[in-house]
């Protein structure tokens, strides 16, 4: 008698315990109901046209585009102003040509290769989108890693050796699209030229110093959109590397960006000629 009564009170107990904990757990679960309700899940996709190009003016923006997407970029420089109406302000002065192309074989990932007119320059880049910005919570800026390889094709008449045709560029870039209609980018870079190129003195043209192989540098590009299919856009690049000699000025470029469906058009004023 005694041991039945132990059996039913432990078993009452547990009984009682059970309804407890499914008392507990319910009012949690209508608590996490109503939560959720009050507080939906955050948007974390990426934001949506940063830049509209992966190009904006004189360097590569952030964006990578989707996966399989395959895009040409001509790039052209003309001349400078200095002229006046001779050859009307640099329209018809001898100019500077890129013609790239660019594909996005994975997510996040494109490959791409181009020519320069100038020093007959080819260059193989790859670009890898790190992080990229989320609409809401997440990463509050994109992050991108730019690569370069660039080989001089001239005659080899112009390098005491053929490793010397060979420049490297790396950058790191950060950008945050403020709102629907301004983005801003900072990049950090640094290029490595295999050849130090010969500098005439100030002193005396016959006497030269060579420039550093190593450059770093920085760049900030601005967009600002003042219409469905127009931007004011702007860049500044500033060069920190001191050279002895033939120091690099900062650059400072400005125009007008018009965009469609599958084209992006940028007219602008630079300090620069090289592409």
């Amino acid at each position: 008698m005694k041991s039945m009564s132990q059996f039913s009170i432990g078993s009452l107990s547990r009984i009682r315990l059970l309804w407890l904990l499914t008392v507990v757990f319910s009012l949690m679960a209508l608590g996490a109901q109503a939560q959720d309700e009050e507080s939906p899940e955050k948007d974390t996709r990426p934001v949506r046209k940063t830049f509209e190009s992966v190009w904006l003016m004189e360097n590569q923006t952030v964006m990578v585009p989707i996966k399989g997407t395959f895009e040409m970029d001509i790039q052209h420089r003309f001349g400078t102003v200095d002229n006046g109406y001779d050859d009307f302000f640099g329209l018809y002065a001898p100019s500077n040509i890129r013609i790239g192309f660019n594909y996005v074989p994975v997510d996040k990932l494109q490959l791409g290769f181009g020519f320069t007119k100038e020093r007959k320059l080819w260059d193989f880049n790859a670009k890898y989108a790190l992080f990229q910005q989320a609409r809401e919570g997440g990463w509050p800026v994109s992050v991108t890693y730019l690569v370069y390889a660039a080989v001089d094709s001239r005659q080899k008449d112009n390098f005491l050796e053929s490793t010397d045709r060979w420049s490297y560029f790396h950058q790191l870039m950060i950008a945050r699209k403020l709102s629907d209609n301004f983005s801003l980018q900072a990049g950090l870079s640094i290029s490595h030229f295999n050849f130090q190129e010969q500098v005439p003195t100030e002193v005396d043209p016959n006497i030269t110093e060579k420039m550093n192989n190593d450059h770093l540098g920085l760049s900030f590009l601005g967009r600002y959109k003042i219409g469905s299919t127009a931007s004011i856009i702007a860049g500044y690049d500033l060069p920190l590397t001191d050279h002895d000699i033939n120091n690099p000025e900062p650059n400072l470029s400005f125009g007008i960006e018009l965009v469609s469906s599958s084209h992006a058009f940028q007219i602008f004023l630079s300090n620069y000629q090289s592409i």
